[in-house]
Protein backbone atom coordinates (compact mmCIF):
# COMPACT_ATOMS: atom_id res chain seq x y z
CA UNK A 1 0.00 0.00 0.00
CA UNK A 2 1.59 3.40 -1.00
CA UNK A 3 2.16 5.45 1.68
CA UNK A 4 0.20 8.86 2.25
CA UNK A 5 1.49 11.61 1.08
CA UNK A 6 2.64 14.47 3.98
CA UNK A 7 0.39 18.01 4.10
CA UNK A 8 1.96 21.24 5.39
CA UNK A 9 -0.77 20.03 8.52
CA UNK A 10 1.02 16.85 8.94
CA UNK A 11 4.57 18.64 9.11
CA UNK A 12 3.37 21.33 11.26
CA UNK A 13 1.76 18.79 14.03
CA UNK A 14 5.55 16.53 13.55
CA UNK A 15 7.75 19.68 14.30
CA UNK A 16 5.07 21.00 17.09
CA UNK A 17 4.82 24.45 15.40
CA UNK A 18 2.31 26.48 13.36
CA UNK A 19 1.07 25.76 10.01
CA UNK A 20 2.24 29.18 9.49
CA UNK A 21 5.77 28.42 10.58
CA UNK A 22 6.08 25.86 8.16
CA UNK A 23 5.04 27.84 5.29
CA UNK A 24 7.53 30.17 6.13
CA UNK A 25 10.43 28.09 6.12
CA UNK A 26 8.80 25.95 2.75
CA UNK A 27 9.18 29.15 0.97
CA UNK A 28 12.28 30.90 2.93
CA UNK A 29 9.99 33.78 4.09
CA UNK A 30 10.02 35.37 7.25
CA UNK A 31 12.13 35.00 10.42
CA UNK A 32 12.18 31.48 11.73
CA UNK A 33 14.55 30.54 14.58
CA UNK A 34 17.78 28.44 13.40
CA UNK A 35 16.85 25.48 15.72
CA UNK A 36 13.15 25.37 14.65
CA UNK A 37 13.79 25.90 10.99
CA UNK A 38 16.30 22.97 11.08
CA UNK A 39 13.70 20.91 12.48
CA UNK A 40 10.55 21.59 10.02
CA UNK A 41 13.91 20.70 7.34
CA UNK A 42 14.63 17.63 8.64
CA UNK A 43 11.40 16.53 8.72
CA UNK A 44 10.60 17.54 5.30
CA UNK A 45 13.62 15.47 4.13
CA UNK A 46 12.31 12.61 5.86
CA UNK A 47 8.66 12.55 4.66
CA UNK A 48 9.77 13.33 1.32
CA UNK A 49 7.25 16.68 1.32
CA UNK A 50 6.27 18.37 -2.22
CA UNK A 51 3.77 20.93 -2.58
CA UNK A 52 0.51 20.66 -4.77
CA UNK A 53 2.29 23.86 -7.16
CA UNK A 54 -0.45 23.28 -9.01
CA UNK A 55 -3.09 24.01 -6.20
CA UNK A 56 -1.21 26.32 -5.10
CA UNK A 57 -0.91 28.67 -8.29
CA UNK A 58 -4.41 28.28 -9.38
CA UNK A 59 -5.58 29.41 -5.86
CA UNK A 60 -4.01 32.64 -6.40
CA UNK A 61 -5.92 35.32 -7.78
CA UNK A 62 -3.17 37.44 -8.87
CA UNK A 63 -3.04 37.08 -12.50
CA UNK A 64 0.37 37.62 -14.35
CA UNK A 65 0.97 39.09 -17.29
CA UNK A 66 3.72 38.23 -19.27
CA UNK A 67 5.25 40.61 -22.14
CA UNK A 68 8.07 38.97 -24.94
CA UNK A 69 10.03 41.54 -27.07
CA UNK A 70 11.83 40.05 -30.23
CA UNK A 71 12.52 41.32 -33.55
CA UNK A 72 9.92 41.05 -36.21
CA UNK A 73 10.15 37.80 -38.82
CA UNK A 74 11.10 39.08 -42.12
CA UNK A 75 11.00 36.92 -45.92
CA UNK A 76 14.44 37.31 -46.16
CA UNK A 77 14.97 36.39 -42.10
CA UNK A 78 12.43 33.78 -40.92
CA UNK A 79 14.52 32.61 -38.03
CA UNK A 80 12.20 34.43 -35.21
CA UNK A 81 9.46 33.16 -36.40
CA UNK A 82 10.47 30.03 -34.58
CA UNK A 83 11.02 31.86 -31.57
CA UNK A 84 7.24 32.34 -31.46
CA UNK A 85 6.24 29.27 -31.72
CA UNK A 86 8.09 28.42 -28.19
CA UNK A 87 6.34 31.30 -26.71
CA UNK A 88 3.25 29.99 -28.20
CA UNK A 89 3.55 26.46 -26.78
CA UNK A 90 4.40 27.54 -23.36
CA UNK A 91 1.24 29.90 -23.16
CA UNK A 92 -0.89 27.26 -23.94
CA UNK A 93 0.85 24.58 -21.48
CA UNK A 94 0.22 27.38 -19.03
CA UNK A 95 -3.32 27.61 -19.86
CA UNK A 96 -4.92 26.80 -16.52
CA UNK A 97 -2.93 29.24 -14.77
CA UNK A 98 -3.53 32.89 -14.28
CA UNK A 99 -1.44 33.93 -16.76
CA UNK A 100 -1.31 36.63 -20.03
CA UNK A 101 0.64 37.33 -23.05
CA UNK A 102 1.54 39.87 -24.73
CA UNK A 103 3.51 39.75 -27.82
CA UNK A 104 5.16 43.30 -29.03
CA UNK A 105 8.34 42.79 -31.99
CA UNK A 106 10.46 45.19 -33.42
CA UNK A 107 12.39 46.17 -36.61
CA UNK A 108 16.31 44.04 -36.11
CA UNK A 109 17.20 46.88 -38.60
CA UNK A 110 16.32 49.64 -36.34
CA UNK A 111 17.43 51.12 -32.80
CA UNK A 112 14.86 53.76 -32.81
CA UNK A 113 11.92 51.37 -33.72
CA UNK A 114 13.59 49.08 -30.49
CA UNK A 115 13.42 52.06 -28.61
CA UNK A 116 9.71 52.92 -29.08
CA UNK A 117 8.56 49.41 -28.43
CA UNK A 118 10.43 49.68 -25.47
CA UNK A 119 7.86 52.09 -24.49
CA UNK A 120 4.67 50.20 -25.26
CA UNK A 121 5.94 47.19 -23.56
CA UNK A 122 6.22 49.38 -20.31
CA UNK A 123 2.47 50.90 -21.40
CA UNK A 124 1.51 47.06 -21.07
CA UNK A 125 2.54 47.03 -17.86
CA UNK A 126 4.22 43.55 -17.33
CA UNK A 127 5.27 41.70 -14.70
CA UNK A 128 7.65 39.75 -16.65
CA UNK A 129 9.51 40.18 -20.04
CA UNK A 130 11.20 37.62 -22.26
CA UNK A 131 14.13 39.75 -23.97
CA UNK A 132 16.38 39.68 -27.07
CA UNK A 133 18.78 42.36 -26.44
CA UNK A 134 19.76 42.35 -30.53
CA UNK A 135 21.12 46.03 -29.45
CA UNK A 136 23.15 46.48 -26.80
CA UNK A 137 23.21 50.15 -25.90
CA UNK A 138 19.39 50.66 -26.33
CA UNK A 139 19.05 46.78 -24.98
CA UNK A 140 21.19 48.05 -21.54
CA UNK A 141 19.22 51.42 -21.08
CA UNK A 142 15.54 49.60 -21.11
CA UNK A 143 16.74 46.57 -18.83
CA UNK A 144 17.56 49.99 -16.04
CA UNK A 145 14.72 50.97 -16.24
CA UNK A 146 13.18 47.33 -15.77
CA UNK A 147 15.39 47.35 -13.00
CA UNK A 148 14.01 50.28 -11.22
CA UNK A 149 10.43 49.18 -11.66
CA UNK A 150 11.58 45.58 -10.38
CA UNK A 151 10.25 43.76 -13.58
CA UNK A 152 11.95 41.00 -13.87
CA UNK A 153 13.27 40.24 -17.47
CA UNK A 154 14.80 36.92 -19.36
CA UNK A 155 16.87 37.33 -21.47
CA UNK A 156 17.07 34.59 -25.21
CA UNK A 157 20.17 34.76 -27.96
CA UNK A 158 22.55 36.86 -26.41
CA UNK A 159 22.61 38.19 -22.48
CA UNK A 160 24.20 41.48 -21.42
CA UNK A 161 26.36 41.06 -18.54
CA UNK A 162 26.38 44.30 -16.50
CA UNK A 163 22.20 43.61 -16.57
CA UNK A 164 20.62 42.04 -13.35
CA UNK A 165 18.88 39.68 -15.85
CA UNK A 166 16.62 36.38 -14.28
CA UNK A 167 17.92 34.15 -16.51
CA UNK A 168 19.40 33.43 -20.08
CA UNK A 169 18.57 30.74 -22.14
CA UNK A 170 20.60 29.61 -25.48
CA UNK A 171 24.22 29.25 -26.58
CA UNK A 172 27.27 30.31 -25.16
CA UNK A 173 27.93 32.51 -28.26
CA UNK A 174 32.16 32.31 -27.97
CA UNK A 175 32.79 29.07 -27.40
CA UNK A 176 29.83 28.63 -30.84
CA UNK A 177 32.27 30.75 -32.89
CA UNK A 178 34.71 28.53 -31.89
CA UNK A 179 32.78 25.23 -32.75
CA UNK A 180 32.05 27.10 -36.14
CA UNK A 181 35.88 27.73 -36.51
CA UNK A 182 36.32 24.07 -35.54
CA UNK A 183 33.93 23.11 -38.31
CA UNK A 184 35.70 25.71 -40.48
CA UNK A 185 39.19 24.38 -40.17
CA UNK A 186 38.62 20.95 -40.16
CA UNK A 187 37.43 21.48 -44.45
CA UNK A 188 39.48 24.44 -45.59
CA UNK A 189 42.89 23.38 -46.61
CA UNK A 190 45.73 24.70 -44.78
CA UNK A 191 47.07 28.08 -47.01
CA UNK A 192 43.62 28.81 -48.47
CA UNK A 193 42.18 31.50 -46.84
CA UNK A 194 38.94 31.73 -45.01
CA UNK A 195 36.35 34.75 -45.54
CA UNK A 196 34.00 35.90 -42.30
CA UNK A 197 31.00 37.84 -43.45
CA UNK A 198 28.65 39.41 -41.01
CA UNK A 199 25.56 41.12 -41.98
CA UNK A 200 24.19 43.59 -40.03
CA UNK A 201 23.22 47.06 -40.86
CA UNK A 202 25.56 48.58 -37.42
CA UNK A 203 27.55 45.76 -36.53
CA UNK A 204 29.49 47.67 -33.65
CA UNK A 205 26.25 46.99 -31.86
CA UNK A 206 25.20 44.03 -32.43
CA UNK A 207 26.87 42.03 -29.86
CA UNK A 208 26.04 38.37 -30.37
CA UNK A 209 27.58 38.72 -33.80
CA UNK A 210 30.93 40.65 -32.23
CA UNK A 211 30.98 37.49 -29.80
CA UNK A 212 30.74 34.73 -32.32
CA UNK A 213 33.23 35.98 -34.94
CA UNK A 214 35.54 36.59 -31.77
CA UNK A 215 35.17 33.02 -30.94
CA UNK A 216 35.65 31.66 -34.40
CA UNK A 217 38.93 33.79 -34.51
CA UNK A 218 40.42 32.74 -31.62
CA UNK A 219 39.94 29.23 -32.76
CA UNK A 220 42.37 30.23 -35.38
CA UNK A 221 44.73 31.83 -32.95
CA UNK A 222 45.46 28.82 -30.49
CA UNK A 223 44.25 25.64 -32.24
CA UNK A 224 43.34 25.95 -35.76
CA UNK A 225 45.81 24.30 -38.31
CA UNK A 226 44.70 26.71 -41.18
CA UNK A 227 47.26 29.26 -41.83
CA UNK A 228 45.60 31.69 -44.71
CA UNK A 229 44.16 35.04 -44.20
CA UNK A 230 41.44 35.60 -42.11
CA UNK A 231 39.67 38.36 -44.01
CA UNK A 232 36.21 40.35 -42.28
CA UNK A 233 33.84 41.83 -44.02
CA UNK A 234 31.18 43.45 -42.96
CA UNK A 235 27.68 44.25 -45.13
CA UNK A 236 24.93 46.59 -44.11
CA UNK A 237 22.06 45.58 -45.66
CA UNK A 238 21.05 41.97 -47.50
CA UNK A 239 20.22 43.47 -50.62
CA UNK A 240 21.22 41.38 -53.52
CA UNK A 241 23.43 44.57 -54.75
CA UNK A 242 25.43 44.95 -51.52
CA UNK A 243 26.06 41.74 -50.86
CA UNK A 244 27.55 41.11 -55.24
CA UNK A 245 29.75 44.50 -54.85
CA UNK A 246 31.15 43.16 -51.13
CA UNK A 247 31.67 39.70 -52.41
CA UNK A 248 33.03 40.51 -55.42
CA UNK A 249 35.71 42.83 -54.13
CA UNK A 250 36.87 40.14 -51.44
CA UNK A 251 37.46 37.55 -54.14
CA UNK A 252 38.92 39.71 -56.14
CA UNK A 253 41.66 40.51 -53.52
CA UNK A 254 41.76 37.44 -52.44
CA UNK A 255 41.71 35.05 -54.91
CA UNK A 256 42.85 32.25 -52.36
CA UNK A 257 39.22 32.09 -50.28
CA UNK A 258 38.33 28.01 -49.55
CA UNK A 259 35.75 28.39 -47.33
CA UNK A 260 32.99 31.31 -46.09
CA UNK A 261 31.86 31.47 -42.60
CA UNK A 262 28.54 33.88 -42.27
CA UNK A 263 28.30 34.78 -38.59
CA UNK A 264 24.03 34.71 -38.69
CA UNK A 265 21.50 33.13 -40.75
CA UNK A 266 21.82 34.66 -44.39
CA UNK A 267 24.13 31.88 -45.45
CA UNK A 268 21.66 31.35 -48.21
CA UNK A 269 22.31 34.87 -49.80
CA UNK A 270 26.20 33.78 -49.81
CA UNK A 271 25.48 30.18 -50.89
CA UNK A 272 23.26 31.60 -53.78
CA UNK A 273 25.91 33.80 -54.50
CA UNK A 274 28.60 31.42 -55.41
CA UNK A 275 26.31 29.45 -57.05
CA UNK A 276 25.62 31.85 -59.21
CA UNK A 277 29.30 32.35 -59.85
CA UNK A 278 29.94 28.71 -60.28
CA UNK A 279 32.14 28.46 -57.31
CA UNK A 280 31.03 25.61 -56.15
CA UNK A 281 33.94 24.35 -54.55
CA UNK A 282 33.94 26.97 -51.85
CA UNK A 283 32.81 25.88 -48.15
CA UNK A 284 30.15 27.45 -46.54
CA UNK A 285 29.26 27.60 -43.04
CA UNK A 286 26.68 29.66 -41.20
CA UNK A 287 23.59 29.19 -38.40
CA UNK A 288 19.96 28.60 -38.56
CA UNK A 289 17.69 25.91 -40.31
CA UNK A 290 15.70 28.29 -42.39
CA UNK A 291 14.03 26.99 -45.32
CA UNK A 292 16.42 28.77 -47.57
CA UNK A 293 19.57 27.57 -45.78
CA UNK A 294 18.10 23.83 -45.36
CA UNK A 295 16.89 23.81 -49.13
CA UNK A 296 20.96 24.95 -50.19
CA UNK A 297 22.66 22.41 -47.63
CA UNK A 298 20.50 19.60 -48.82
CA UNK A 299 21.96 20.45 -52.25
CA UNK A 300 25.20 20.51 -51.00
CA UNK A 301 25.62 24.38 -51.35
CA UNK A 302 26.31 25.02 -47.59
CA UNK A 303 28.52 22.32 -45.84
CA UNK A 304 26.98 22.70 -42.21
CA UNK A 305 24.87 24.78 -40.31
CA UNK A 306 24.25 25.27 -36.75
CA UNK A 307 21.50 25.65 -34.86
CA UNK A 308 20.70 27.58 -31.88
CA UNK A 309 17.25 25.57 -30.95
CA UNK A 310 14.98 29.41 -30.57
CA UNK A 311 11.94 27.28 -30.03
CA UNK A 312 13.51 25.87 -26.88
CA UNK A 313 14.97 29.09 -25.83
CA UNK A 314 11.71 31.02 -25.62
CA UNK A 315 9.96 27.98 -24.18
CA UNK A 316 12.06 28.11 -20.86
CA UNK A 317 11.88 31.47 -21.20
CA UNK A 318 8.34 31.87 -20.37
CA UNK A 319 8.33 28.86 -18.12
CA UNK A 320 10.99 30.49 -15.99
CA UNK A 321 9.51 33.45 -15.47
CA UNK A 322 6.22 32.05 -14.62
CA UNK A 323 7.97 29.94 -12.14
CA UNK A 324 9.50 32.71 -10.57
CA UNK A 325 6.87 35.30 -10.37
CA UNK A 326 4.26 32.24 -9.22
CA UNK A 327 6.28 30.17 -7.10
CA UNK A 328 9.25 32.34 -6.09
CA UNK A 329 11.27 29.77 -7.46
CA UNK A 330 14.59 31.09 -8.36
CA UNK A 331 16.31 30.10 -11.81
CA UNK A 332 19.86 29.19 -12.60
CA UNK A 333 21.34 32.50 -13.88
CA UNK A 334 22.65 31.15 -17.45
CA UNK A 335 20.97 27.77 -19.16
CA UNK A 336 23.56 26.74 -22.15
CA UNK A 337 21.56 25.25 -24.95
CA UNK A 338 23.90 22.46 -26.78
CA UNK A 339 25.32 23.54 -30.08
CA UNK A 340 23.48 21.88 -32.68
CA UNK A 341 25.79 20.85 -36.12
CA UNK A 342 23.87 20.03 -38.67
CA UNK A 343 24.61 18.49 -42.27
CA UNK A 344 22.71 17.56 -45.00
CA UNK A 345 22.83 13.54 -43.51
CA UNK A 346 21.09 14.32 -39.85
CA UNK A 347 19.22 18.10 -40.82
CA UNK A 348 15.83 15.87 -41.18
CA UNK A 349 16.31 15.00 -37.24
CA UNK A 350 16.21 18.74 -36.75
CA UNK A 351 13.12 20.05 -38.76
Amino acid sequence: MSQKKARIKDIATMAGVSIGTVDRVIHNRGEVAEETKLKVQKILEETNYSPNVMAQVLKSKRRFHLVSLLPTPSEDNSFWKKHMLGVNRAIYELDPFPVTHSKVTFDMQSEKDFQEKTGIVLGLNPDGILLAPIFKSESTIFCSQLQKENIPFVFIDEYIESTDFLAYIGENIFRSGRVAGQLTDMITPEKSDILVVTIARNISNVHHLINRTEGFLSYFSNSGKNKGKKIIVNIHTPSTVEIKTAIDKAFLENPGIGSVFITGSRAYLIALYLEKRGLNSINVIGYDLLDSNVRLLKSGSIRFLIGQRPEEQTYKGIKKLFEYLSLHKIPDKIEYLPVDIVTSENVEFFL
